[in-house]
C-alpha cells in the first residue's frame, strides 16, 4: 500500500505565520511516501518543511503568483498505477475572475467547481484540489474528488485539515480527512 499526504491552502505567512505544528508529525506517523500540495502555499519555506518528511509535488494556487510562479497549474501523477491529477482548482485568470463574480452574486457553489474539475480531468482516477477550503472525499462516476480542506484556516463549519490517500495494490483508493487543532 502507498500512503500519500495531501495538503492545500497553507497560506503561510499571508493568513498564518507558520505551518500548523501537527502536520509534519501526522504525515510522519502515517508513513507517507510523498506529499501532494494543492496550492496556495505562498512561500517556498513551506515546501522545504514538508520535504523533511517526504518528496513534495506542488501546484500553483491563486496566492502563489509572486514567490512560486514557476510551479505548474496542474500535474498528472501516477502512484502504483493509479492516475492522480493535482490542481488548485481556481482555473486560469479569466475563470478565477468569473468565479469571484459568480460567488459574489450566488454564494459558494461547490458543485460548480467539482463539475468543472470532473469535466477537465476525465483521465484521472483521483482529482486532488484545494482552493475552496472545504474538505471533500467523494467518489463521483468512478473518480475520487479529494480536497483536504485548508491546512491553515477554518472555513464556515470546517476546521483546518489535511488528508491521506491510501492506494492499495489492487487499485483501490481510500481518502481520509484529518482535522487539525485550530
Amino acid at each position: 500500500m502507498t500512503v500519500l499526504g495531501v495538503i492545500a491552502d497553507t497560506h503561510v505567512p499571508d493568513r498564518k505565520r507558520h505551518l500548523n505544528p501537527a502536520i509534519l508529525p501526522i504525515f510522519r506517523d502515517a508513513g507517507v511516501e510523498a506529499i501532494l500540495h494543492a496550492g496556495d502555499i505562498s512561500v517556498p519555506d513551506v515546501l522545504q518543511q514538508l520535504e523533511q518528511v517526504a518528496p513534495v509535488y506542488a501546484v500553483r494556487g491563486n496566492r502563489d503568483w509572486v514567490r512560486l510562479g514557476d510551479l505548474p497549474f496542474g500535474k498528472l501523477l501516477s502512484f502504483d498505477g493509479t492516475s492522480i491529477v493535482l490542481v488548485h482548482g481556481h482555473g486560469r485568470l479569466r475563470e478565477y475572475l468569473v468565479d469571484k463574480l459568480h460567488y459574489a452574486v450566488h454564494g459558494m457553489q461547490v458543485k460548480r467547481y467539482q463539475d468543472r474539475l470532473l469535466k477537465a480531468y476525465t483521465q484521472a482516477t483521483v482529482i486532488v484540489y484545494g482552493h475552496l477550503h472545504i474538505p471533500c472525499n467523494q467518489w463521483i462516476n468512478g473518480q475520487l474528488l479529494f480536497n483536504p480542506g485548508s491546512a491553515c484556516c477554518s472555513a464556515k463549519r470546517y476546521p483546518p485539515s489535511v488528508g491521506l490517500l491510501q492506494i492499495h495494490s489492487g487499485g483501490e483508493v481510500q481518502g481520509k480527512i484529518i482535522e487539525l487543532a485550530k
